[in-house]
């Protein structure tokens, strides 16, 4: 379906692509499959700019690179609270608002949020939720709960993902605790909490889960919406669920880091990739909400009005976004270990 779907919605056909200076290109790091790659041979031809594309895993192995001197990078994606990491410690650059005339195309309720208030740093790029998938052919019960992945009818067939942060904020919203505390006591219950449900899982997962839900080898997941929508759209034997305990909501946003080489180039890139022709072709591939809402308006019906590709507001209520935690943050990191050390 996604396939088909692209093949509508490309209205612009790469030829034979110009040959593109060596003096002029942008080094872009972005997500696993967070862009629909033909379009960075839209902006070469367009724009004569060659982009020299990477990608990361995980917003930990991300400011990594870009801190121990890995790669020196023109575009970065970050989440939320990496993004105010990395605003604290001084490692982005200020964007030239000018440069970004389709800035226009962002929906209002995307920006001033608590990562970067002023907006001085980011461009919002896609949101969503953290939640549950689940094989309707393996489970019949209702799902509307964190609580189901403590369940022992489910032992190795649950699959967590393969993060601190996510992991550690199901059981947080399980216990009732904000995603960010910095109390000790609840981070020591979070703890044990995931502790007392390691037996059950089969494995902790990244992007990777898409595959192996699709392939049907566990009943269950925590995973993010967009994920989902991946899981749903090849195997329609799945359904999603935000837990009514409460969601995490993240927003990963397009910012120039501190020591680009070129930020001309990389503004020109940013402006490119939210003109709405260009950010639903990447809507369509990625599967997740675009900030975009000049591409809201060209994206099917369907896609338009379905909860799990467009949040209700009821679930973003519920919902709360990571934010940096500073030098608790060590503290999230120590207990991950344990948990992973408990497997």
């Amino acid at each position: 379906m996604k396939k088909v779907l692209l093949a509508v919605f490309v209205l612009v056909m790469v030829g034979g692509l110009t040959a593109c200076s060596d003096q002029e290109r942008i080094y872009v790091f972005n997500w696993g499959f967070f862009i629909y790659e033909p379009v960075l041979a839209m902006f070469e031809e367009e724009y004569g700019i060659r982009v020299i594309y990477d990608t990361y895993p995980t917003n930990e192995v991300m400011y990594a690179r870009v801190v121990d001197g890995g790669g020196v990078f023109d575009v970065l994606v970050p989440s939320d609270y990496m993004i105010e990491r990395m605003i604290n410690e001084g490692l982005l650059a200020p964007i030239n608002w000018d440069n970004i005339p389709n800035r226009r195309y962002i929906a209002d309720r995307f920006w001033y949020w608590d990562h970067d208030p002023t907006n001085a740093y980011s461009v919002p790029y896609i949101w969503g939720t953290f939640g549950i998938v689940y094989n309707t052919n393996m489970i019949d019960q209702v799902v509307d709960s964190w609580s189901i992945l403590w369940d022992e009818q489910f032992a190795n067939n649950i699959f967590m993902y393969d993060s601190a942060r996510c992991s550690l904020g199901v059981a947080q919203h399980l216990l009732g605790f904000s995603l960010n505390t910095r109390n000790i006591d609840e981070m020591h219950q979070v703890r044990d909490k995931l502790l007392s449900q390691s037996h059950l899982v089969r494995a902790f997962l990244g992007d990777e889960v898409i595959h192996s839900m699709i392939g049907e080898e566990a009943a269950i997941a925590a995973v993010f919406n967009g994920c989902a929508r991946w899981i749903m759209d090849s195997n329609p034997n799945h359904n999603f669920v935000n837990p009514y305990e409460g969601v995490q909501l993240f927003i990963d946003s397009m910012v120039i880091p501190a020591n680009a080489q070129n930020q001309a180039g990389a503004e020109k890139f940013i402006n490119f990739m939210n003109r709405p022709d260009i950010a639903v072709l990447n809507a369509l591939y990625i599967m997740y909400t675009t900030t975009n809402e000049g591409a809201l308006a060209l994206l099917p019906e369907d896609w338009q009005n379905c909860p799990i590709y467009w949040p209700p507001e009821d679930v973003i209520r519920r919902g709360e976004v990571f934010r940096d935690l500073g030098d608790f943050r060590a503290e999230y990191e120590h207990i991950w270990t344990q948990v992973l050390a408990n497997r």
